[in-house]
């Protein structure tokens, strides 16, 4: 599962099976009431993010890291949103892991500097689909997904080079990749 944290729009994308084919489980944004107190807002968003757990059951979710923002007040709500994604996944037991922007965009569109058109149109190719996932922040969690999953991928084989062992030996520290998961 990959979270693009927001506090106005946060994209949430479930993703399953492997790099090489995988498919969309489901993609969307939790929208908050802009009017509401922050408080109320971060209750909405940990109540809906709280039930896209339950019901899709991801083995692991993949966030944005939080970085500095020249707008301060667009850095803090982003930042609590985070937090909010990290607790839902703590309280659920799920691993999670964080991922630069530029790290997502090299995965996904194989370069780090791509711009959100490109990351939206490598997302709608990787995973099939017949137009890029809208709003952009549907894309790029759907990218945070994908990025988790290919990473997943590639520390499995690094540490199964490094200690000569087939799949099912990786270490707790490794993104766990399973055939058919969701991510």
């Amino acid at each position: 599962m990959g979270v693009d944290p927001g506090l106005s729009r946060c994209g949430v994308g479930v993703i399953e099976g492997s790099v090489a084919r995988p498919t969309v489980v489901r993609a969307g944004v939790i929208r908050t009431d802009v009017a509401a107190p922050v408080a109320q807002r971060l209750a909405v968003l940990y109540d809906e993010l709280t039930q896209v757990i339950a019901r899709d059951t991801p083995d692991a979710i993949a966030v944005e890291r939080v970085f500095f923002n020249a707008n301060v007040r667009t850095a803090m709500s982003v930042g609590q949103a985070a937090g909010v994604v990290l607790l839902c996944a703590a309280q659920a037991g799920v691993p999670i892991t964080e991922y630069t922007p530029t790290q997502v965009k090299s995965s996904v569109a194989g370069y780090g500097s791509a711009d959100k058109a490109q990351v939206a149109y490598m997302v709608r190719a990787l995973l099939r689909l017949t137009e890029a996932p809208k709003p952009a922040d549907t894309a790029d969690a759907l990218a945070l997904a994908l990025c988790h999953l290919q990473q997943g991928v590639m520390a499995s084989t690094a540490v199964q080079a490094a200690v000569g062992t087939g799949p099912t030996r990786v270490p707790r520290t490794a993104p766990r990749t399973v055939p058919r998961s969701k991510s």
